[in-house]
């Protein structure tokens, strides 16, 4: 048995990495174990242990972080699975494949920036990104997709149950938004949303941060906020760490610089990018300190969403992307190839393959 550990450096890593512990799983052949910092915040920590029980999943449970990260040494595992470099030269023994699988593949700088030798293998989730990383001198590199939109594909369940879950109308039209933490458009659209149109179901899927991170939690004060007034909306709560279900059930994304805009391609539906951000006043003042977080030629390139500047065509935009669904179809079509490589939902076992390859024959 191969002995893999997924470092998950927050919870919210946690839907990049299931899918291929469900591959691996199905393989067999693998002891699968997933540890996160001791430093992260206790209820998030809880969160992470509940779902990686019911997943049938072994946890690193420690006293504190040295002890976790000592456990985790005197492991020595054969495969390592990161989603961003973390303290993975302190944790990896000199016979671990080290995997990167990065968290995000958005609008910010820090994809390009997250890096470091001991890295055996980067999964890369399009060609545009491996030329990218290549010019840069990377020779690590595997395309093979994006693992967190598997499960987009490989719908198994019916959905009813779901809508049943989360207490909204299946026979209304769905509005998923999910934003950033930070540049965010909460604070602009918050305003927009109190009048949200009943004729439709709301979901608010926010970030991590906007749960656990003293800055940013002001975010989901506003939401919950937002949650008693309105009927029809659904407020993810920390436990709903996984995005994806709630795509499959909307009809429309409501994002902003959010890696979502990429991850909800597969299902060739509507998204509205919006482009009226709430910016820190050392980043007005600094503005090429802030540009400098941004990709911004990934940003100016993208031509598959509905771009808005000003909060108050939200609601007009909303209703006019559900009459027509099929606006903008061919560029969405075209830009999964761009910007996500395959829509087949095997980027786990194309990773996995790669991994496989390059472990020592027995």
């Amino acid at each position: 048995m191969l002995s893999v550990l997924f470092e998950s450096h927050h919870l919210y890593y946690l839907p990049n990495f299931l899918p291929i512990i469900k591959e691996m799983q199905r393989r067999g052949s693998y002891e699968i174990f997933t540890s996160i910092p001791d430093s992260i915040p206790k209820q998030e920590k809880n969160i992470f242990y509940q779902i990686c029980n019911e997943q049938d999943i072994s946890t690193i449970v420690s006293n504190d972080e040295q002890d976790r990260i000592q456990v985790i040494k005197n492991k020595k595992f054969d495969i390592i699975i990161i989603g961003n470099i973390g303290q993975i030269e302190e944790i990896a023994a000199n016979h671990s494949l080290v995997v990167m699988v990065y968290h995000g593949i958005g609008l910010k700088q820090t994809y390009y920036n997250d890096i470091v030798e001991r890295i055996d293998i980067r999964a890369v989730e399009s060609k545009s990104r491996y030329e990218i990383l290549s010019s840069q001198g990377h020779s690590n590199l595997i395309i093979n997709g994006y693992t967190k939109c598997d499960p987009l594909i490989n719908i198994n369940n019916q959905l009813d149950d779901y809508y049943v879950k989360v207490g909204l109308d299946k026979n209304k039209k769905t509005i998923l938004y999910a934003p950033s933490f930070y540049p965010s458009s909460i604070e602009k659209l918050y305003p927009e949303l109190e009048l949200f149109s009943n004729e439709f179901n709301l979901i608010i899927k926010l970030h991590n941060f906007s749960w656990f991170q003293k800055r940013y939690k002001y975010q989901s004060e506003m939401m919950k906020n937002l949650n008693s007034k309105l009927t029809n909306l659904y407020l993810a709560q920390p436990h709903d760490y996984d995005v994806i279900p709630f795509m499959r059930i909307s009809d429309l994304l409501i994002s902003d610089i959010s890696s979502t805009i990429f991850e909800y391609l597969p299902l060739n539906r509507p998204i509205i990018m919006a482009e009226c951000l709430s910016i820190r006043l050392k980043h007005r003042i600094l503005k090429k300190r802030f540009t400098r977080k941004l990709d911004l030629e990934r940003y100016d390139s993208i031509d598959f969403v509905h771009r808005m500047n000003e909060p108050g065509q939200l609601n007009s935009l909303v209703y006019h992307c559900i009459e027509y669904p099929n606006e903008l179809s061919d560029l969405r079509l075209g830009a999964i190839e761009t910007y996500l490589y395959k829509n087949d939902g095997k980027a786990s076992s194309r990773l996995i393959d790669e991994i496989e390859n390059k472990l020592p024959v027995a």
